[in-house]
């Protein structure tokens, strides 16, 4: 905030720690180490030479760390025998040390409320997709009108996200349970780690963000708030790409994104504009132009796959939830041979037993499984 003169908290905080760390010698043997995830709003005064001058940059863990990571938090659960930790790894990009250790104590969460003696491989892969996503509201009631509409919106996703591999990351699965704050979803694994996007990859991925609001307004024939996570992230990464990349060819190789370095009047580091009202505007004109071309691209791409779109949102409303396999073979024109939720749920219906209490003259002779009761003598 703006600064009204005096010594607030953090100026207290700052002081104290370099009392704390003067005086020390190169024969005291002591060390000072201290970590945050906020390099950006340091004071100069704590890093300057003979400070904490020395910075240790701690990434977020690849594969093999990854991997490391999910063996120690699992020694303390059970896990069963088709549990493949490097595969959960291989699926769990981006991920810190913090996430994998939730999905651990999540799957384990999971698997004793589902009454199992110890986690199986599928606890792990709705415990991954919690902790990424939230968690799947299945009990939620749905009106018709609603949950088609999600199924179009998911399938313009997915049939965006399908045909324009392998610059678009594959698809893990497709559901319209509503999961977190979000009445359906179309979840993306990269297969490998990424230390960067290139602009294949970034110009596929608002292509996606697009897929949803362009088949829902073509087969449902309006639009709802529903796409407000996408615009967000498609505007986001246009706006990266024109000011912060380089990757427009009006603007050139020219870093127009905020300076974290210097000082803005407000108080704090960053924030603080070096261009002028002209260029600008040629941000936002860029921006817009760019959001325009992909999505007239977009639609094309859908209206060329309508019948694509129409198969992958029924089996969507007849399935609830697909893999990648489901609409890979939907894409192909197959049809899918798996039982439905619906038939799951009353074959798991079927095969609960028919339990009978034992005869007791002074209570009457009632059975679970229905029918007559038997007459008196």
């Amino acid at each position: 905030g703006i600064s009204s003169g005096g010594h607030d908290e953090r100026e207290q905080t700052l002081n104290a720690s370099l009392v704390e760390m003067d005086g020390f010698d190169t024969n005291d043997q002591v060390i000072v180490v201290a970590s945050t995830n906020r390099v950006d709003v340091l004071d100069p005064a704590l890093t300057r030479p003979g400070r904490f001058d020395r910075q240790v940059y701690v990434p977020l863990p690849d594969v093999k760390g990854r991997l490391d990571i999910l063996k120690v938090h699992s020694r303390k659960v059970k896990l069963g025998p088709n549990v493949d930790l490097l595969k959960l790894g291989r699926a769990t990009p981006g991920f810190s040390g913090a996430d994998l250790a939730a999905v651990i104590n999540e799957s384990a969460l999971g698997a004793t409320m589902a009454g199992k003696e110890f986690i199986e491989q599928d606890d792990l892969e709705e415990a991954r997709d919690k902790v990424r996503w939230g968690r799947a509201r299945k009990s939620r009631v749905i009106d018709e009108k609603e949950k088609l509409a999600t199924a179009y919106h998911e399938a313009g996703h997915a049939v965006v996200q399908h045909l324009l591999q392998p610059d678009a990351d594959p698809i893990h699965k497709v559901t319209i349970i509503p999961r977190g704050n979000y009445g359906g979803a179309t979840m993306a694994l990269p297969e490998k780690d990424r230390m960067s996007h290139g602009k294949k990859w970034c110009l596929a991925f608002i292509k996606v963000c697009f897929g949803g609001r362009i088949a829902e307004e073509m087969f449902c024939g309006d639009i709802n708030t529903g796409a407000l996570s996408d615009i967000r992230q498609a505007t986001g990464l246009a706006r990266k790409m024109v000011r912060d990349w380089g990757m427009n060819d009006r603007l050139g190789f020219v870093y127009y994104g905020d300076d974290d370095s210097r000082p803005n009047p407000f108080g704090g580091f960053g924030e603080s504009r070096e261009y002028s009202e002209e260029t600008a505007k040629a941000i936002d004109e860029e921006v817009k132009k760019m959001i325009d071309l992909l999505w007239d691209e977009t639609r094309k791409l859908l209206e060329a796959n309508r019948d694509r779109i129409d198969a992958v949102a029924k089996a969507l409303m007849r399935y609830e939830t697909l893999d990648a396999g489901d609409v890979d073979r939907v894409m192909r024109g197959d049809n899918l041979t798996k039982p439905t939720v619906g038939e799951l749920l009353d074959r798991e219906q079927q095969r609960r037993p028919v339990i009978a209490p034992a005869n007791d003259s002074s209570k009457p002779d009632v059975r679970l499984g229905g029918g007559p009761l038997p007459s008196p003598g």
